[in-house]
């Protein structure tokens, strides 16, 4: 048997149409990585509930994603998953549902992501009353952080070990937040824990500023692409549309066009798997080319596009890019 039997199967079976637009993004992805050049991986969608953490987390502790940006969902929900993965239940006649039988789950505490649904009280209400602790905690002490920063200090005081019900090393949340991987999340305030810190705010239990805010990110980022990009630039892995990928691939031209620093390069390697059809002002369905209309990629950016589920497409590059 091969030494890299996901490799070879990919090299051998994957040579037209998506099979072979993956296999010449995860080359690319192999060759930017190889060359020196860092890489920003983006989470859309509901990426974490689909377990990407099995592979995503291997990536992270090898050194082959240097930033993520993600979506406040995203960032829960992997750690969600971590702790209440035995309340998860999976329904796969999720596309036969009635209205009746929708409303049914949600009387159960139960929340549906596709075929998956989240139980509300293991999951969100868990994270819940240990997270309010800390964000406490630090406005009393009149400090301020980002999401993402919270997040690893609830991971970090080790709180949520008891509830432990997966292997840790599948969980990507864990893996960043033990290399401390830089992030930005953009729009957290759409997320259940975003929409939770805002009923305390509305409360006048929390100070919105204790959350450091959405344009603070930008700016996070600006000085982190100058520090890192050098002359070539940094590589941009967007799974999915939405925020994810919209908020960090504009800081380029932001850099360049408001800050007028002209010789910060372009995005300098660009995937996206997506199942957006390319349409009528559908950004997460425009062809790549037209980034560079926006100043985002240069004409001769290696440029990819695999138009198929995330799901199934995520893993197998990140097994490429792994070796495996």
């Amino acid at each position: 048997m091969s030494e890299k039997p996901i490799t070879s199967f990919i090299e051998k079976h994957f040579l037209h149409f998506n099979s072979a637009a993956l296999v010449d993004a995860a080359k690319g992805y192999k060759s930017h990585l190889e060359s020196g050049k860092k890489m920003l991986i983006s989470l859309a969608g509901a990426m974490s509930t689909g377990e990407l953490g099995i592979s995503l987390a291997e990536m992270i502790r090898n050194d082959k994603v240097q930033i993520i940006s993600c979506t406040g969902a995203n960032l829960e929900e992997d750690i969600m998953n971590l702790v209440a993965h035995s309340h998860y239940k999976r329904i796969p006649n999720y596309r036969d549902l009635t209205p009746e039988q929708e409303r049914e789950l949600l009387d159960q505490g139960l929340n549906r992501v596709t075929d998956t649904c989240i139980p509300e009280e293991e999951a969100f209400r868990r994270l819940q009353e240990h997270i309010f602790k800390i964000w406490k905690d630090a406005e009393a002490n009149g400090e301020r952080y980002f999401p993402h920063e919270f997040m690893y200090k609830l991971l970090k005081s080790g709180v949520l070990e008891q509830y432990y019900e997966i292997d840790p090393k599948n969980s990507w949340m864990l893996a960043a937040m033990e290399k401390n991987l830089p992030m930005v999340v953009p729009g957290w305030e759409d997320s259940t824990m975003g929409n939770i810190f805002a009923s305390y705010c509305v409360k006048g239990e929390l100070n919105p500023s204790t959350m450091k805010s959405g344009i603070e990110y930008m700016t996070f980022l600006a000085d982190w692409y100058l520090k890192e990009a050098g002359t070539e630039g940094v590589g941009f892995f967007q799974i999915g549309g939405g925020i994810a990928g919209d908020f960090p691939i504009c800081v380029v031209p932001m850099l360049y066009q408001d800050l007028e620093k002209e010789d910060v390069p372009f995005w300098s390697y660009f995937c996206q798997i997506s199942d957006s059809t390319t349409s009528y002002g559908s950004y997460s369905g425009a062809v790549p080319n037209e980034k560079i209309t926006w100043g985002k990629l240069d004409a001769d950016t290696p440029k990819f596009i695999v138009e198929s589920d995330a799901t199934i497409v995520a893993p197998l590059i990140f097994a490429y890019v792994l070796g495996w």
